[in-house]
Formats: structure tokens, C-alpha cells, sequence
């Protein structure tokens, strides 16, 4: 059998999460958006453990604790564990209605989450210099709304790293927003090169969680 190859996001991707209703929205994300996270995941995975020297595995979002409000997003994670991934350092390639993201993620559930926000604020220069202006950052994984490179002085970004530190429920996301307008307008093996560009741009990000574990 031929393998399946990944074409990309369609409107018809983005339009999911305006449907109406819980099970009729799940309905047409596991028929339609599930299996090109699948594919991404197939994808990814090996490429991800060349790139970070550890062995990552894909998660596929279930979204099965929901019983009454649909997913706003969704998403297919990276993370070198094969049960789980929202208390390790990953990656996450998902959509919203009106964007696609890719990011670097420490979620709150993450408990090494101090000590790397404590490594983050002694390089936050370098970061600062790696991190390129059109990238984004997010204090909350849950919400589409961002703060790009470009616009975050030193102060903040500083602020932004001592929550991490300070706030339980804190968190902190890099990476990158592509348009649903522009994401539509992409071939699969375009989408994929600028998921791999942002990836390998944050990879640093990735590498410095690993002296939380030497630490």
C-alpha cells in the first residue's frame, strides 16, 4: 500500500473548529485533521530524535476529558516519552481556526518548570540574539494570543521568564504562527520545511532543559 503524504492544511481543516457542538466537532477531527497529525507525527518523530539526541515519541491530542465545550485547537505532540508528554519538555504542531502554530513548550503540568526558567534568565541574551523577531511567545497554551520577538524589551521577556518561575499555572511557548490565509496557500512538503525551520530555530530552546536534569 502507497504511504499516505501529507498535502497540507485546507480551509475545510480550519473550518472544524466553527462546528457546532462537542461530538460534532471531535467527529470531524478525527476524521479530517487526526490523520494528517498522524502523518506529522510519522513524519517527525525520527527527525526530532536526530535533531535532540533524544528518542521522541508522537502524541495525537484526545481531547477526552471534554464533555461539554468543543476544542478550541488541536494538536499532534513530541516528547521522549511513549505514555505522555504535558510534564516533559515537547514540541507541538496544531491549529487553531485562524493559525497553525508550532512551538517549543514547558506547560504548567512540567515540573522542572522553575529550574528552567532559572537556565532561561542566565541566557537570555543568547536567546534573545537566536530567537529571530517574526517568532512568538506565549505565557499560556490554552489562549491563540501571543507576544512576538520583536515586540518584547528585555524587561518584559525578563518578567515573562520570573513568572515561569514564580506562578504555578505559568508556562512558556516559542515558535511560530503561519496565517490560515498563508497556511492554506502551502503545499504538504512547504508546510513541512517551515515546521522543520521553526523546530531546528528552537531546538536551542530544547537543549538547555536537558541541564535541569544535570542540575
Amino acid at each position: 500500500m502507497k504511504h499516505k503524504k501529507f498535502n497540507g492544511f485546507k480551509k475545510k481543516d480550519f473550518n472544524v473548529f466553527t462546528i457546532d457542538g462537542l461530538e460534532e466537532r471531535m467527529d470531524a477531527l478525527k476524521s479530517q485533521i487526526q490523520p494528517k497529525f498522524e502523518l506529522l507525527g510519522q513524519y517527525f518523530s525520527p527527525s526530532l530524535t536526530a535533531m535532540t539526541g533524544d528518542e521522541m515519541h508522537y502524541h495525537v491530542a484526545k481531547h477526552a476529558r471534554r464533555t461539554k465545550n468543543p476544542p478550541k485547537d488541536s494538536w499532534v505532540a513530541f516528547a521522549n516519552n511513549a505514555r505522555g508528554y504535558k510534564m516533559l519538555p515537547h514540541f507541538q504542531i496544531g491549529l487553531w481556526e485562524t493559525h497553525v502554530f508550532v512551538w517549543f513548550a514547558v506547560i504548567y503540568e512540567a515540573p522542572m518548570k522553575e529550574a528552567f526558567g532559572e537556565i532561561l534568565l542566565e541566557n537570555l541574551s543568547a536567546i534573545r540574539e537566536q530567537i529571530p523577531s517574526d517568532f512568538v511567545w506565549s505565557k499560556d497554551h490554552t489562549k491563540p494570543e501571543v507576544i512576538r520577538q520583536s515586540d518584547l524589551t528585555e524587561d518584559a521577556h525578563k518578567e515573562l521568564l520570573e513568572r515561569l518561575i514564580n506562578v504555578k499555572k505559568a508556562e512558556i511557548l516559542c515558535g511560530i504562527q503561519i496565517p490560515k490565509e498563508e497556511a492554506i496557500k502551502l503545499s504538504g512538503d512547504a508546510t513541512i520545511a517551515r515546521i522543520e525551520e521553526a523546530i531546528q530555530t528552537v531546538k536551542g530552546l530544547y537543549n538547555l532543559t536537558k541541564q535541569t536534569v544535570e542540575a
